[in-house]
């Protein structure tokens, strides 16, 4: 797994590629949480070049749109492959979080 961030105006951007297992799930925990724990008013997760999402992933990506919902801040999701988006939606969180089909859509919102 891997990360990288950006910056557009007031909204981190982080784009995760590769695979967030139980291995690389504390990983991720650590570098999503970071920001909001720090007070980032907007957080944009673009998981365009993720391919897998375990359980533990999911539970990171709840526990941060909650986190930053407490603070009346932002939190959304963009690019979700199709394999990523069927666990999403399985799981029900497609319902609960906001998702957008691109980065620009989500920046635009």
């Amino acid at each position: 797994m891997d990360i990288t961030e950006e910056r557009h105006g007031q909204t981190l951007v982080m784009a995760v590629n590769g695979r967030i297992d139980a291995l690389a799930a504390k990983t991720f925990e650590t570098t999503v949480l970071t920001p909001v724990q720090t007070g980032e008013a907007a957080l944009l997760l673009d998981l365009g070049g993720l391919t897998y999402i375990s359980s533990a992933g999911l539970r990171v990506i709840l526990l941060a749109a909650k986190q930053q919902k407490a603070k009346d801040a932002k939190f959304a999701l963009c690019n979700l492959r199709d394999e990523v988006r069927d666990v999403f939606e399985i799981s029900g969180f497609a319902k609960i979080l906001d998702i957008h089909p691109s980065r620009e859509a989500a920046l635009a919102a």
